[in-house]
């Protein structure tokens, strides 16, 4: 039974809801009053980041799409002076605000609602008298603003605010938003930063998905789920982000495009998540057979062996009804729990024979292999786990012969999945392995469990829901999808596919399958690719696949140039830096067309001339990084001790250089710049006009930055300058609006006061009874 509760709820702040779900700023600032300089304005910069922030919580609650968000910031003066300031809080662009709190250390403060446009000229104001454009990011929203009392050295200012939000749902995709981009303000790195999320839905949940930071994503069932995440010691230089879908089908399949709105002949970016209910009906579980290939080889006696046990313990528990299993250990000989597949019902006793296996002896994993193949039934789905800490030392030793022989009796039905035990394996093989046959190779470093990892693993993939998944997307040209092949679906799991397109459009997706050996298919009609804009970090998501991709490429299938200068350019281009390309922070020119060919031609000799790595700590560590960009649902960054020569703005990378940020898509051999002077009339009009353009004028007071295909340099010297036309803005007009998905709704009439702090009791559900 779920219970109503109370809340206390504040009276309204109500402004206007935009019809397409933008990024929702709300972190506050406080912006210290600037010194008095005659003559006016002050000569140098003054930094806002003249407070260091000790810690910034966030919890938010959405129930039926709507979300109420609670911020919690302690500012503290390590300064020998006294600071004054103002509090400001910009206002979520997409939010229709149904209440809005701000409390300083306890007490109620009332705060001025400002519009766009009277934050507009705030905004602009601080930016010239303190020669600091680092608010020109906010320059397209509006406001709350309130008086800090004087913060004495040493002593701290707590804030609190509450405010809420109607998330709007487009075709069942529900985003929320919160920038964690405090890097600016606070002059050292937060002691803590967590996001607390409770979302309870009237609609069933399918896929939850951050691509902008880990999270830790718990579910109860179909409706309800909660989401953490908390790093200490921390600047956070990106906006947090989560979405998550809403569908009646049995697999809810959702689609975000992206299309760079200065580019109108490039091609676009997409990302399809595909996600099964939680709550699978037994009858469409798959019935699949689950072999385990253990090493139990002497170099595995003692901890590491007894975790392995406690892994094949949770598998054996763990095994679906009309799953099937047999578990082969394997050291100089082999030995087998059974001489074919047997039924679940047989784990207890299976659990019995594995606790009498000691480790003793070599190494012989082709024979082991092969015999676990030769057990498997081609018609059912098999999912081979094959655990080992060694190298092969008995039986065929040689790699490639291992990995033929394999390949002569491998089925399209496996799916193998490796696991390494400390650095004293083959990365070669077991990635090969895994790669070849629809699986995965993962690395169990000393100090890590072996059992929780594999436990963890087996989790995920018990209850299968669709096999053999293919995706057809009628006439809409799409190439350069990963992961391919795509991966089985599992009750709980998702698929996060990316890939690029042609052109424009809509059109149908159609996704087939087999369960149980029927192929199905499920369609889903009118899936738009949008023109132009959309959700800017999908380039850098897809960079960062492709790059892991062509990274375990370049290791397994030796160096090759046009792979590299994929590497290079891409890397360039995204801002991802690899061990190849460093030169990306090291490099002290711009990094035109001929200095990147240079840097393409000097590392294929590098790699041509450098003996290939398979064993040890460092190829154990490559392979995992390389897996993890791979098949990773965040946009891998340059990494905060980079922050002071690359930065990232949306699908956009900038390099310092020699005082200047930089777009890498510049080209100095090729290109020229519209120069427009910093803190001009040009200037905040180009800022107001493209947000992408603010964000980059952001940076400093020297900048390249690009708009619809325009490269603009901010110089100082107004005699520099060039005639300006302003773009016009951004707009999404190709884009259908949105529904409310038949979730709750509130009426937006536009900007009010804020009324007053009186508390007011109000009693909604936290969560449902559906029974």
């Amino acid at each position: 039974m779920r219970r109503p509760r109370l809340v206390f709820l504040i009276p309204l702040i109500l402004v206007v809801a935009t019809a397409v779900p933008l990024p929702a700023l709300a972190d506050g600032i406080i912006i210290p009053e600037p010194p008095i300089c005659e003559p006016a304005p002050c000569p140098h910069p003054i930094p806002m980041e003249q407070l260091a922030i000790e810690y910034h919580r966030v919890s938010v609650e959405i129930i039926d799409q709507v979300a109420i968000t609670h911020v919690d910031q302690v500012f503290r003066n390590d300064n020998d002076w006294v600071v004054e300031g103002t509090y400001v809080f910009p206002l979520p662009l997409d939010a229709a605000v149904t209440e809005f709190t701000l409390w300083i250390d306890g007490e109620p403060v009332e705060g001025e609602v400002l519009t766009k446009e009277e934050a507009r000229r705030i905004y602009e104001d601080i930016v010239r008298t303190m020669r600091d454009p680092a608010l020109l990011e906010y320059i397209d929203r509006g406001a709350v603003r309130a008086s800090v009392f004087p913060i004495n050295p040493g002593d701290t200012r707590r804030i609190e605010l509450e405010y809420s939000q109607v998330l709007l749902a487009d075709a069942g995709l529900i985003r929320y938003s919160y920038p964690l981009n405090t890097e600016k303000f606070s002059t050292q790195p937060l002691e803590e930063v967590s996001i607390s999320m409770e979302v309870d839905s009237n609609a069933p949940v399918r896929a939850i998905y951050s691509p902008s930071h880990e999270v830790d994503i718990n579910r109860e069932d179909d409706y309800y789920f909660t989401v953490g995440y908390e790093k200490t010691d921390v600047l956070p230089n990106q906006d947090f982000e989560l979405f998550y879908t809403v569908a009646t089908e049995d697999i809810g399949l959702n689609l975000m495009t992206y299309r760079d709105p200065g580019s109108e002949n490039g091609d676009g970016y997409f990302l399809l998540l595909a996600a099964p209910s939680v709550e699978v009906d037994p009858d469409e579980v798959i019935a699949k057979d689950v072999m385990v290939v253990l090493d139990q080889s002497g170099s595995m006696e003692g901890e590491k062996f007894y975790q392995a046990q406690e892994a094949l313990r949770y598998i054996l528990d763990h095994l679906n009804d009309d799953d099937r299993f047999n578990i082969i250990a394997f050291s100089t000989g082999t030995r087998a729990y059974a001489n074919r597949l047997r039924p679940a019902e047989e784990a207890s006793e299976a659990k019995r024979w594995v606790d009498r296996l000691s480790a003793q002896g070599s190494t012989d994993i082709n024979r082991a292999l092969l015999e676990a193949l030769d057990q498997a039934d081609n018609e059912r789905p098999t999912i081979l786990i094959f655990l080992t800490d060694g190298l092969p030392t008995a039986g065929e030793q040689d790699r490639d012969d291992i990995l033929e022989n394999v390949r002569d009796v491998s089925g399209e039905n496996i799916r193998l999945f490796a696991f390494g035990v400390g650095y004293d394996v083959d990365t070669f093989l077991l990635d090969t392995l895994a790669l070849e046959n629809h699986g995965v190779a993962m690395y169990v470093t000393p100090g890590q469990a072996i059992d929780e990892a594999v436990s963890s693993f087996y989790e995920k993939v018990s209850t299968p829901v669709l096999a053999n998944l293919e995706l057809d997307f009628d006439d809409i040209r799409v190439y350069d999808l990963h992961p391919e092949p795509l991966p089985d679906l599992f009750a709980g799991g998702q698929l996060v596919l990316v890939g690029r397109y042609r052109s424009p459009r809509s059109g149908d997706i159609t996704l087939t399958g087999t369960l149980n050996g029927e192929e199905v298919s499920f369609e889903y009609p009118e899936q738009y690719f949008r023109s132009r804009g959309g959700p800017d970090f999908l380039p850098r998501l897809w960079a960062t696949r492709k790059i892991g991709t062509l990274l375990t490429q370049i290791r397994l299938e030796g160096p090759d140039e046009e792979l590299i200068e994929q590497l290079v350019r891409l890397s360039i281009r995204y801002g991802i830096i690899t061990e190849y390309t460093s030169y990306l922070v090291t490099e002290p020119d711009m990094l035109g067309a001929n200095a990147q060919s240079e840097i393409i031609a000097d590392a294929f000799e590098g790699l041509i001339g450098a003996a290939p790595v398979f064993t040890g700590q460092e190829a154990v560590e490559r392979s995992a990084t390389e897996s993890e960009m791979d098949s990773s649902d965040v946009a891998v960054g340059p990494g905060a001790e980079y922050a002071n020569l690359v930065q990232v703005l949306g699908s956009r990378t900038y390099r310092l250089v020699e005082g200047v940020w930089i777009d890498t898509a510049f080209d100095p051999d090729t290109m020229t710049t519209i120069k427009v002077s910093f803190l001009s009339d040009d200037y905040f009009a180009l800022a107001d006009a493209r947000p992408d353009l603010a964000a980059a004028f952001a940076l400093g007071d020297r900048v390249i930055a690009f708009a619809d295909g325009e490269a603009y340099e901010v110089v100082s010297d107004e005699a520099e300058t060039d005639p300006v036309v302003i773009p016009d803005p951004i707009s999404d007009n190709d884009v259908p609006e949105a529904d409310d998905g038949g979730g709750f709704s509130l009426p937006c009439p536009g900007f009010g006061m804020l009324l007053g702090l009186s508390i007011l009791p109000v009693s909604r559900r936290l969560r449902y009874d559906r029974s």
